[in-house]
């Protein structure tokens, strides 16, 4: 049985035992598919109310799979696929995926930038369904990272944490908002998928150096602070955001907060071809936390990304930024 066959039959497991249980308990899709990711993972249908009848099919479904012959990434995949269908289906503004393609970049960079560290800590203050998470915890099995995730969405939050127990993955969750204070200490990296908007608590966003002087502040803006704040000297944060960071009235405030708290290590442009426009395309933007020791590079990894799917084009890329990791370590 190939991978995609796999991930196909997972998803299919995933997606009719959820639809069962929609049906008789009520619930939405989603809540559904995290009622049968926890069934799954105990080996038994946990909820009282339903039939004798539907028990048994759901038994019966549950027993015909054999979690193990998986590999996380297989599962991650498949448990994906469900919670994308159920996202089209209630699409709401903050029920965003990292794209695959994204979360498997992401995760080589930081490959790369970790090189060396066998361990680590790792926090994604706005963690979701967790896939960008996993899709990096799953790509860097060879390291031991304690990871957290934040995030203030009990449902997906709930999400994130069924599939840390089918992925086997030790993921300590905390379902709150991200900007108010952590009981998390500060971490050796930040990744996040910034979420782009307002921030409605004003009264919490009083307190952060890049508020706004007027109106609701960018959440993103706080976000970064947040993050930047989390992080250990010398930490780094690898950031999803927008093209459009550096262009609005409150960029200068910005720009002059990085500048005073980190050094930029890279900026890489993600292919224009992901995005549905121009103005929601988005760039991996990674910066390192200063510290004694600690100085820029003499020159940032700078790169746009050209499609994924263009294989000559990309190896052409990988082997220039290999070539950039090379000349930092030489210094």
């Amino acid at each position: 049985m190939n991978s995609i066959s796999k991930v196909e039959k997972l998803f299919n497991l995933f997606n009719e035992t959820a639809v069962i249980l929609q049906e008789e308990l009520p619930s939405s899709y989603l809540e559904a598919l995290a009622e049968t990711g926890e069934n799954i993972f105990h080996g038994d249908v946990l909820q009282d109310e339903l039939s004798e009848m539907t028990k048994k099919r759901l038994l019966k479904q549950y027993n015909s799979l054999q979690l193990k012959s998986y590999s996380h990434e297989d599962v991650r995949k498949g448990f994906q696929l469900a919670i994308l269908k159920g996202m089209q289906e209630n699409v709401q503004p903050n029920h965003q995926m990292t794209p695959d393609a994204v979360g498997m970049f992401v995760s080589y960079i930081m490959d790369k930038f970790m090189e060396g560290k066998k361990h680590y800590t790792l926090l994604d203050p706005v963690v979701g369904t967790g896939n960008l998470l996993f899709t990096i915890l799953n790509n860097q099995a060879h390291r031991n990272i304690d990871s957290f995730g934040v995030d203030i969405d009990d449902l997906l939050i709930r999400l994130a944490y069924v599939g840390a127990n089918l992925q086997e993955q030790s993921v300590q969750l905390y379902n709150q908002d991200s900007l108010e204070p952590l009981l998390i200490d500060p971490v050796d990296a930040v990744v996040c998928d910034l979420p782009v908007g307002y921030y409605p608590n004003d009264v919490r966003a009083a307190e952060y150096e890049l508020k706004s002087d007027k109106g609701h502040s960018y959440a993103h803006h706080l976000l970064i602070e947040k993050s930047m704040n989390h992080v250990k000297k010398g930490g780094f944060l690898f950031l999803v955001i927008p093209n459009s960071l550096f262009e609005t009235e409150e960029a200068p405030k910005l720009n002059a907060f990085i500048t005073e708290q980190a050094y930029i290590q890279g900026l890489i442009q993600l292919p224009q071809s992901m995005f549905k426009s121009k103005a929601a395309a988005k760039s991996i933007f990674v910066l390192q936390k200063k510290a004694e020791g600690v100085t820029a590079p003499k020159n940032a990894l700078l790169a746009e990304l050209p499609k994924f799917s263009n294989v000559d084009a990309m190896q052409s890329m990988m082997k220039n930024i290999n070539s950039w990791f090379t000349e930092q370590k030489s210094k």
